[in-house]
């Protein structure tokens, strides 16, 4: 007998019992349910299958929902797509090696048609990740096939994919040192490091929403077109590219500087790189099709250096006033500097 669960968002042991009292041979859920780890535990010993996200998709025998669409399930089988999933496994297992996600943190994902996503699953270690774990959606969110509910935050992924139809694939972590910028409301400055200056350079800083929302998805959108990489205020990074492997690249890139510009600061700070050389490096970086703000504005300040020597932080910048919104502080500041200068010129006429 099949038992609907499709109106719980998160089911407990107690409702898997009721269903079990019921004559449950399977269950329906929704497709992002959350099953907490003793009602996971209960379903696996009665034997009871597990259907997520189409009503109309039969389980297997180990308990994997089969797409209903024939042309979705040759797709997700595809050798394309098995070799997609061994990456994703792989590049779970160097993230969680590298301590860059804890518990089921993180998420990865990667575009293998013009409307289907491969990911990860909800509660899952990326350590321990699997081919037949992983989910297949489409843009709009809705799980096509998988072994388990897809991961909460594909919304994140989801956004970058249409906003950038060069994005194949997205890796979303929490590395420490980055995500110590982003806890802070701060980005690292940009001219130090040659490898950074090209395959990151200047990181932006979306603002905070609730993870695994939609208004957290939409928080990168302004930024995703000129930047690969963006720390997430009060919660981690985000890094996107052409696979899952550079995506991962660009997380440890980013990463590895902010922990070296900590280092830097115990010994006096760093040094920065002038102007000229460093237009030589965002030449190399646009020559490699990797995009940067300050490629498409000529007037876009190279170098972010701090005003403060030996600063390893500063406060996110636009390229050019106006292109971004201004805070209220940032604005006295600059109110307060020009009034500054009007009343020094002032004096000297007198």
């Amino acid at each position: 007998m099949i038992i609907d669960l499709t109106g719980l968002k998160v089911l407990v042991l107690a409702d898997i019992e009721a269903a079990i009292q019921k004559g449950a041979t399977e269950v329906l859920t929704l497709g992002d349910a959350v099953l907490t780890p003793s009602a996971r535990e209960t379903l696996q010993v009665r034997g009871i299958a597990v259907r997520t996200g189409l009503a109309a998709a039969p389980s297997s025998a180990d308990g994997r929902m089969a797409a209903s669409d024939p042309r979705i399930a040759a797709l997700f089988d595809s050798p394309e797509a098995r070799a997609v999933k061994e990456e994703i496994c792989a590049v779970g297992k160097k993230l969680w090696l590298r301590s860059y996600v804890d518990g089921n943190g993180g998420n990865i994902s990667c575009r293998i048609g013009p409307n289907e996503v491969i990911c990860t699953p909800t509660l899952c270690s990326k350590y321990d990740l699997t081919p037949d774990k992983l989910c297949l959606v489409d843009l709009a969110g809705k799980q096509l096939a998988g072994g388990r509910p897809r991961t909460s935050e594909i919304l994140l992924h989801l956004e970058i994919y249409k906003e950038v139809p060069d994005a194949k694939a997205v890796v979303h972590c929490h590395p420490p040192h980055a995500t110590a910028y982003a806890i802070s409301g701060k980005v690292p400055p940009t001219c130090i490091i040659p490898e950074y200056e090209v395959f990151i350079g200047k990181v932006a800083l979306s603002p905070y929403e609730t993870p695994g929302t939609s208004e957290f998805a939409r928080t990168v959108i302004p930024f995703v077109r000129t930047h690969n990489s963006v720390l997430l205020a009060n919660h981690g990074i985000v890094c996107w590219g052409d696979t899952v492997t550079h995506a991962e690249w660009y997380a440890e890139v980013l990463d590895t500087y902010c922990w070296t510009l900590l280092c830097a600061q115990q010994i006096g700070g760093p040094t920065f790189i002038a102007d000229a050389k460093a237009a030589d490096l965002l030449a190399i970086k646009q020559k490699l099709g990797l995009p940067d703000p300050r490629h498409e504005d000529k007037e876009c300040q190279i170098c972010d250096v701090p005003d403060t020597p030996n600063t390893i932080a500063i406060a996110p910048r636009p390229c050019l006033p106006g292109k971004a919104d201004v805070s209220a502080a940032e604005m006295e500041r600059l109110v307060q500097e020009v009034t500054e200068q009007v009343m020094a010129a002032l004096a000297k006429t007198k």
